[in-house]
């Protein structure tokens, strides 16, 4: 496997960004009440989790910025558009695949599927973008 310099302001830039995303897709100004009603939580179940929701969500933006940071390297995307290309495949091929089949398997609406890979698709290719073009 090939080695290169990660810019990990650029993975803490593209870890905010995706944070940033998520409270505005799943604020009321978008999508949280349609999803609210998906997955059958009220409000205050999720003002409860929100803690421990931001923490996770944390954790996790920041592992998908170091793995997505490795293909768009492995890649050679040195722009912003072939880093959103790295972002888009990895969403298809790893992102959609998986939750499709999960809403399949849970019988959740079809509009679960869109709300949540709607917001893990445009993450993504910001994601990918900042990493492509921030080296």
């Amino acid at each position: 496997m090939r080695e290169f310099a990660i810019n990990y302001l650029a993975i803490v830039a593209a870890v905010v960004v995706r944070m940033a995303l998520g409270a505005l897709w799943y604020s009321p100004l978008l999508f949280v009440r349609p999803w609210m009603e998906t997955v059958g939580r009220t409000e205050a179940e999720i003002r409860a989790g929100l803690p421990r929701a931001v923490v996770s969500d944390a954790i996790g933006s920041f592992i998908m910025a170091f793995v997505l940071v490795q293909a768009v390297r492995y890649a050679s995307a040195h722009t912003a558009i072939l880093g959103a290309a790295v972002g888009f495949f990895n969403w298809l091929g790893f992102v959609a695949v998986v939750t499709i089949n999960a809403v399949v398997h849970e019988g959740r609406p079809f509009r679960h599927f869109l709300i949540n890979n709607g917001y893990q698709l445009i993450s993504l290719l910001l994601m990918g973008a900042i990493l492509g073009a921030w080296r």
